[in-house]
């Protein structure tokens, strides 16, 4: 039969229990630990302390034992664990880590357990060491060196800089009454037909769909926003040659925008997004005639987040192109059909970001001016 420990703090002792469990800065079980002491000083029986904590009533029993019979630090701290010694010395982790995080060896693309195992034994007094071993000490220092993710990281530059305060200050400034400001740009969708058809979901049962599945080929989504009216505008293609934007960027400046005298127009440094994506599709005086109303603004290399349409194409591919859509003629109409239910229910961005805001929060990435001469300062 279990001795019922009672657990009386003294004033000291409750304030440190106290200010470990808002500090928020220690390991969840010691926190654990500080709660219950705190639950059972306060007279709260095992079972109500354990359900309250999402603990076991074991678990109370051992902390209020320790704390009776030993002390607050013995009774907050980690008990000894049964099982074997820790295979590796700290010395010998600080070892392991180093090597995942080197190159690995020739003829291997990168470092796999086994092959950790292996190095490690040749640079210890260890006769054998396990792959499960190595994995913990892995998960411990939350290293995966056979992991690798593709970043793009920008050069913050003076052309980044200008670039990005050009658009922000479109973004943030309302233009004239004959001026707008519209981001554009496009996502390519694999067109994919079911082999069998999908199974509809019933009470109990959820939808099924094969794995199998036949690739019809791709499709491409234009997509334009307007950065300062509750409207966008999409386009299904084929493709995305310069010959397609150009058409593209005719249609809107003949369609939607035909009262508009200028068009500020958003873009990525794709290769299409040129001039010259007018020339090569319309003779001289057309291409002129429709650039004489577009204005380019191109966002920073590396730096797609600031082309308001990106927002707008993440929300179509969520709601409308997430799914399996076996040909263009398909993918138009739900697209379209999307389009006008989103325009209809004047649906907008709120861009909350502007240059006095890049200054405050990225402004240490900003070039260092160079200091100015007394000469020129005169």
């Amino acid at each position: 039969m279990h001795v019922r420990y009672r657990v009386e703090l003294e004033e000291g002792e409750r304030q440190q229990l106290v200010a470990l469990v808002a500090g928020g800065r220690r390991g969840v079980r010691t926190v654990k630990r500080a709660q219950i002491l705190l639950a059972a000083a306060a007279g709260c029986a095992d079972d109500v302390i354990a359900d309250t904590l999402h603990v076991g009533t074991s678990t109370v029993y051992r902390t209020k034992r320790r704390f009776v019979e030993d002390s607050l630090a013995q009774a907050l701290a980690e008990a000894p664990r049964p099982g074997g010694p820790r295979k590796l010395a700290a010395g010998e982790e600080a070892l392991l880590i180093a090597t995942a995080c080197s190159a690995p060896p020739a003829g291997r693309a990168t470092w796999t357990l086994a092959l950790l195992a292996e190095a490690m034994v040749s640079l210890t007094a260890h006769p054998q060491i396990s792959r499960q071993t190595i994995a913990r000490r892995l998960e411990e220092n939350d290293l995966k060196p056979w992991q690798r993710k593709m970043w793009c990281v920008p050069a913050i530059d003076a052309q980044y800089v200008a670039r990005m305060e050009d658009v922000l200050d479109l973004y943030t400034t309302p233009p004239a009454a004959d001026t707008a400001v519209v981001c554009v740009d496009e996502t390519p969708r694999q067109l994919i037909e079911e082999v069998r058809p999908p199974t509809p979901p019933a009470p109990g049962r959820s939808a099924r769909q094969d794995y199998e599945y036949r690739r019809n080929g791709t499709a491409n989504v234009f997509v334009a926003v307007d950065a300062h009216r509750p409207l966008r505008y999409t386009k299904v293609t084929d493709r995305r040659t310069s010959r397609d934007f150009a058409e593209w960027a005719r249609d809107l400046v003949d369609g939607p925008y035909a009262a508009y005298a200028r068009i500020q127009i958003v873009l990525d440094n794709l290769s299409t997004h040129t001039a010259a994506a007018f020339y090569e599709r319309f003779p001289a005086a057309e291409a002129r005639r429709i650039l004489r109303r577009l204005d380019f603004h191109y966002v920073p290399k590396h730096a797609s987040w600031l082309n308001m349409v990106e927002i707008e194409i993440g929300i179509l591919v969520k709601q409308c192109l997430d799914r399996r859509i076996p040909d263009r003629g398909t993918m138009a109409r739900e697209v379209e059909t999307w389009t006008h239910a989103r325009n209809q229910a004047e649906a907008a961005i709120t861009w909350m970001f502007g240059i006095e805001q890049a200054r405050t929060k990225l402004g240490r990435l900003y070039p260092k001016l160079a200091p100015v001469s007394q000469d020129v300062a005169a």
